[in-house]
């Protein structure tokens, strides 16, 4: 299967905002979007209903979704707690299970959450100039546990897809939760 071809191109990337020049795509979760994500869920229906505000957007430059092809895009994580859990991206498999992804941390800290099917998982601190390699197999999810936006860069194969349904299934394995000592996981 050949790639189709495309055109050499460069993209300008703010480290602090996460601004992403040119994007093709943007995508907007807002804590309306991540019901059962979280455990407290009377204090995410508060939330929501007090103006379910915007817990993370992806800016990403598209490419086609096959092999050979690399898909950039940064992630801004705002800050914030739905109870004492600290705001998060919902959490995915790649489709195409095979496939590895890369995360650059650019601005702000957070966590990179990992697991498999199998009940393996891993915390990986993140924060400015922190790479986090995401291996086949493991789904991720990031957590924003500071005051200003977690920003990451990432990238990962053309054809990998996202597999949201068996986190929204399942759960994920660990929880990232504000407590008086700092972020604890659970």
């Amino acid at each position: 299967m050949t790639a189709t071809p495309l055109n050499p191109f460069s993209l300008l990337l703010d480290f602090r905002s996460g601004a992403l020049q040119p994007y093709t795509s943007r995508t907007e979760r807002h804590l309306s979007d991540m019901k059962g994500a979280y455990a407290d869920r009377s204090a995410l229906e508060h939330l929501v209903d007090a103006g379910d505000p915007l817990v993370y957007e992806v800016l990403q430059y598209d490419v086609p979704e096959e092999v050979g092809q690399l898909i950039c895009c940064t992630t801004v994580l705002h800050p914030g707690t739905v109870g004492d859990e600290y705001f998060m991206t919902k959490g995915h498999y790649h489709s195409v299970r095979e496939t590895g992804e890369v995360y650059l941390g650019l601005c702000g800290r957070g966590y990179l959450l990992l697991m498999t099917e199998e009940g393996g998982h891993s915390a990986t601190p993140m924060g400015p100039g922190i790479v986090g390699y995401v291996p086949p197999y493991w789904a991720h999810r990031t957590v924003n546990t500071g005051e200003e936006p977690f920003v990451f860069f990432a990238v990962y194969p053309g054809q990998a897809g996202h597999d949201y349904g068996t986190i929204e299934q399942s759960g994920f394995a660990q929880r990232v939760l504000r407590a008086a000592e700092g972020p604890v996981l659970k």
